[in-house]
């Protein structure tokens, strides 16, 4: 599984990293140092559990932990602190395991395989409702099927779901979108994923530049020279 370790203490951090090492079992994707850390890592990358520290400065782990709960695909979260009088607020924040400091490994071990067991059970049954995009929308969330999105495109700190609907802003990352629903889009530019069942043709820019038409969207998106080739073939329908 991929472990995400949060904690504001960087020894605490490389403990819980080497415990994960020899096991040789799991994925260290990430480390953060407070909740809001987490968050943008968890945007940033798949994350299937999160090792978090409950008191940290600033979003501390309980709030960090109520806000991952709202994602698409949550991932599980095992809350490891020194305090145990947090017990009651860290399963009334979802986390499916909580352990104390300094962990044992072979408690960090059992901790994994309820996390790997519920994240398997999640999967089967929430295959479908994961296909989705969450995007801002009149100052709440909203959640868009992937099958009717045209275009993804990175713009600053968001990216632009261009959908049947209109256009929307997500704040995950097209590579994580990307890695969360593998095969779904086509990269056409560092900045850009497209449904590869609406391309329509590429055009010549004024600049030199190829652009891309998509059916259901206005605007044109550029494709860069190291993914025209690919796009010209899904163009031709070559398998």
């Amino acid at each position: 599984m991929r472990v995400l370790i949060a904690d504001d203490e960087a020894p605490a951090r490389a403990r819980l990293a080497a415990l994960l090492a020899a096991d040789g079992e799991h994925e260290v994707v990430g480390q953060a140092a407070n909740g809001t850390e987490v968050l943008a890592q968890c945007r940033e990358h798949v994350v299937d559990v999160v090792l978090l520290d409950i008191r940290m400065p600033g979003m501390d782990g309980i709030q960090a932990a109520l806000a991952l709960a709202d994602a698409a695909a949550p991932p599980a979260v095992i809350f490891v602190t020194a305090y145990d009088e947090h017990a009651l607020a860290a399963f009334d924040a979802n986390a499916i395991d909580y352990l104390l400091k300094p962990v044992r490994p072979e408690r960090l071990q059992r901790a994994l395989a309820k996390a790997r067991a519920l994240s398997g059970e999640q999967r089967d049954a929430l295959d479908d409702g994961s296909r989705f995009i969450n995007v801002s929308y009149r100052g709440g969330m909203q959640r868009i099927p992937a099958a009717s999105v045209a275009l993804l495109r990175a713009d600053s700190k968001y990216v632009e779901v261009w959908h049947s609907d209109g256009m929307a802003l997500t704040e995950e990352s097209l590579r994580a979108i990307e890695e969360r629903l593998p095969g779904r889009f086509l990269r056409v530019h560092r900045n850009a994923l497209v449904d590869a069942a609406r391309l329509r043709e590429i055009r010549r820019g004024d600049a030199g530049q190829s652009l891309l038409v998509l059916d259901g969207v206005d605007a044109t998106v550029e494709v860069s020279r190291r993914h025209l080739p690919e796009v010209r073939r899904v163009l031709r329908g070559d398998d």
